[in-house]
């Protein structure tokens, strides 16, 4: 059956919930840069991995897909991108100015997936003008310059993802680290700072929740494939991330649950979607070493049965 292009240019029409579960492996998942860069840690001693880090690792997976980003990294650039700022890609990209809000609005999103998905402030200060004159004349020929104000697009987008805790307390290690700089003259006499520190969580298990919001969804020009797109990439979300900090197969995801809803406002609010997964350890008081330490409970909700990516078949008990 051939679809129409009514059907083809449809925004998305019903609500999407999410959850991702990852494990942790000898890595340093994000680590706070205000605090000599150990794992990030609340106040609970639970294991942190902030929303910024997690969208950061989804813009990567979309880029490597093909698909146009527009908040790229220095370090994971898509090639031939030379723009050395946000602003000079926006300029660089966009035919529309952003005078004609409307406009600027539409072609930002249809162009970048990043933006039709979490959204973005496009900024621009207002242009220097001359001083004002004195005379009732001057004062009206001064209103009437638009040019002098300032444009501040704002896009607000439809996905919203949280930020990832651990479900158990977080063991963070540490690691003195000498490191290889040489000091003045010839490089033999090594400067005096040679010392570093390494962190690292050994074992830990997270969780982060999100949806996808079908009204915004409308205003960002955000589609079905686009939901598709981001569901392939969370299922894959630390492929090619490997660094120092996190070595390659260090961290992984565990499960992906995806709750499609069947109508636009959803059939259950988020907190009740979310609240159906139960992730915690077998033993309350206990240390957890491996998935198989951990207990993971999905609650049933009538007529809203989630698809699970589970590429290691771990154990979910159904309650």
């Amino acid at each position: 059956m051939e679809t129409s292009k009514k059907e083809e240019g449809k925004t998305l029409q019903n609500k999407i919930d999410f959850a991702v579960i990852f494990s942790v492996n000898g890595a340093n998942p994000n680590g706070d840069p205000l605090n000599g860069n150990r794992p990030r840690v609340n106040y609970d001693g639970m294991g942190e991995v902030s929303d910024v880090c997690i969208k950061r690792k989804i813009r990567n997976r979309l880029m490597e897909a093909g698909h146009n980003i527009f908040v790229q990294s220095d370090d994971n650039r898509k090639d031939g991108d030379e723009y050395k700022s946000l602003r000079s890609r926006a300029e660089g990209e966009l035919k529309s100015k952003p005078e004609d809000q409307k406009t600027y609005r539409e072609e930002a999103c249809k162009k970048w997936i990043d933006v039709r998905a979490f959204g973005q402030v496009f900024a621009y200060k207002a242009k220097k003008s001359e001083k004002p004159k004195k005379g009732k004349e001057a004062e009206k020929e001064q209103e009437e310059k638009t040019d002098d104000a300032g444009v501040s697009i704002g896009i607000r987008g439809p996905v919203s993802v949280h930020s990832a805790f651990s479900v158990a307390l977080a063991s963070v290690s540490s690691i003195q680290i000498t490191k290889s700089v040489s000091g003045e003259g010839d490089g033999a006499k090594k400067a005096s700072d040679t010392m570093g520190m390494k962190h690292r969580i050994d074992h830990g298990l997270y969780v982060s929740y999100g949806a996808i919001n079908p009204q915004l969804a409308s205003k960002t020009w955000f589609k079905d494939e686009d939901a598709k797109a981001i569901k392939n990439a969370l299922e894959h979300l630390f492929d090619n991330d490997s660094s120092s900090a996190r070595p390659e197969g260090s961290m992984e995801v565990v499960a992906v649950f995806w709750w499609q809803h069947n109508v636009k406002h959803g059939q259950y609010s988020s907190a009740e979607v979310h609240r159906s997964l139960d992730v915690k350890p077998k033993n309350e008081g206990t240390d957890p070493k491996k998935i198989e330490d951990y207990s993971i409970k999905l609650k049933s909700l009538s007529g809203l049965e989630p698809e699970i990516f589970n590429p290691n078949n771990v154990v979910i008990e159904r309650i």
